[in-house]
């Protein structure tokens, strides 16, 4: 696979997900990645808040989400310091995934529109091309009629 100067394999891995429509996919990987991560992590640092890994999860997920119910939070020092580790990584991954998804839906769409202009353009040549062929027909017609007209 080449890559194109200044462009990252996640650049690239989104713009292939976008064009191929699975960014969902993709979308829920990466969340319940982070969730598992940021559950395992919480349930080590802070046991008597988030007991079972399920409830960890659960949290970790409605941080990264940013909405954050409040029906489990970290009382503990470290729990409170993996917290905000996962609302930053929260907000950044939101913010990251709504710019990076936009931007190549907003490439995709310029490249279809750039290659229905190709497709148009090179229609619009082919028939002018046509046309100058049928005039050019038209002109050795009549130079034709013209070379066998009597010369006075």
């Amino acid at each position: 696979m080449r890559r194109r100067r200044g462009r990252s394999w996640l650049t690239g891995r989104t713009e292939r997900a976008v064009v191929n429509r699975r960014v969902f996919p993709y979308l829920a990987l990466v969340t319940l990645g982070l969730g598992l991560l940021a559950g395992f992590v919480v349930t080590l640092v802070d046991r008597k808040d988030f007991p079972t890994f399920g409830t960890a999860v659960w949290w970790a997920i409605v941080t990264l989400g940013t909405v954050g119910y409040g029906d489990v939070v970290p009382h503990t020092a470290w729990g409170r310091v993996v917290g905000s580790i996962v609302i930053v990584f929260g907000v950044t991954f939101i913010a990251f995934l709504t710019a990076t998804v936009t931007s190549a839906f907003v490439s995709a769409a310029e490249e279809e529109a750039r290659a229905s202009e190709r497709r148009r353009e090179e229609a619009s040549e082919l028939e002018l091309r046509e046309l100058l062929s049928d005039l050019k027909g038209q002109l050795d017609a009549i130079e034709a009629k013209l070379d066998r007209r009597p010369r006075a």
